[in-house]
């Protein structure tokens, strides 16, 4: 199964509800739940101490605003880039968000997920 083959409609169903998550967790610095849909991969690069540690020092980690907007998707290989724009609910201006979804055993899992 390939995500490049689903259509707009289809990923975003799976994405939106993914980066919303994201950004709860993020917001509450919960570790567990932030990781809970990565790729095995991305989650063994995912040290615990780092990820809290950036949770307690980073005002924009832990103030994402939920007002997001979608912007688009790439398709690439085995994999979807998901753009959004995001805001902060303490900092003004925005921020791009990219989230990057593929298959893994057969269920959909992150792969990438960041804030520029």
């Amino acid at each position: 199964m390939n995500v490049v083959e689903s259509s707009d409609e289809e990923i975003r169903a799976i994405a939106d509800p993914l980066w919303r998550d994201l950004l709860r967790a993020s917001n509450e610095g919960k570790y567990a739940e932030f990781v809970q849909k990565f790729a095995k991969s991305l989650a063994l690069t995912m040290n615990e101490v780092v990820v809290n540690h950036q949770f307690a020092n980073s005002e924009l980690a832990r103030n994402l605003s939920e007002h997001v907007d979608y912007l688009g998707i790439i398709r690439r290989g085995e994999h979807v880039t998901v753009l959004y724009r995001q805001r902060s609910t303490k900092r003004p201006g925005e921020w791009l968000g990219r989230l990057v979804l593929g298959y893994e055993d057969g269920d959909i899992r992150i792969f990438a997920a960041s804030i520029f």
